[in-house]
């Protein structure tokens, strides 16, 4: 066991990697700020915090998203709970919308839900448009081999995360790695090619489908 001071030097260490501040929201105003972006979004703002709501009807799960100058190394954190068992999951994307050659400009991303985390490059995994590969999955024509490969793009930790309490969620994306705590813990990280794509951004918050509620929402980058 790491003696204590070694582990308040590690923490120290680790927050300073990250000290400048590119956006953040406490949502304690009324409604979405102007910098807020949406795509077929039905969250509110509401009690000084963001409720996630994908409408019924929609096709597509609720995304929130901040676009900012794109930059390699940011740092995401959010307070978040899930309010009942309707809440499957959310998402925090990392993106970068002029990049053409995944679907939607997609990087990297951390899927949290009750169970577990899913760590996933998408630029070079399941969303690369590359020799038609996204299309093929979309089709369910992926060969074997395909299947194989987009297998060893992402990485599931098993967790446990309560209903109706209130985690902090911190992400990191560091050169090719992308790493996951929940209230001070580590869960875990997942290392691939695509997630040092240079210049990510936009961040997106995805709730899939209902019932996730969002607070302390910040954006950080390395110093400069």
């Amino acid at each position: 066991m790491k003696p204590l001071f070694f582990l308040v030097l590690a923490a120290t260490s680790f927050a300073a990697d990250f000290p400048r501040v590119i956006f953040s929201d406490d949502f304690s105003a009324e409604g979405f700020g102007k910098a807020w972006g949406h795509y077929k979004s039905s969250s509110v703002v509401k009690d000084g915090m963001l409720i996630g709501i994908t409408a019924p009807t929609s096709d597509h799960s609720a995304v929130d998203n901040i676009k900012f100058t794109g930059e390699k190394d940011l740092q995401v954190a959010v307070k978040f709970r899930f309010t009942s068992d309707k809440a499957k999951s959310f998402n925090v994307w990392f993106d970068d919308k002029n990049y053409k050659g995944s679907h939607a400009g997609h990087i990297c991303q951390a899927t949290i839900s009750a169970t577990g985390v899913n760590l996933a490059d998408a630029k070079t995994g399941g969303f690369d448009l590359s020799n038609g590969l996204y299309d093929r999955k979309k089709a369910n024509q992926l060969t074997d081999d395909e299947k194989k490969m987009l297998a060893g793009k992402q990485k599931r930790i098993p967790a446990k995360i309560s209903l109706n309490e209130w985690h902090t969620l911190v992400v990191t994306t560091q050169g090719d790695s992308i790493s996951v705590s929940i209230d001070g813990k580590e869960v875990g990280s997942f290392q691939s090619a695509g997630i040092a794509h240079d210049t990510k951004s936009l961040v997106s918050l995805t709730t899939n489908p209902v019932d996730v509620h969002y607070d302390d929402f910040s954006i950080k980058g390395v110093a400069k």
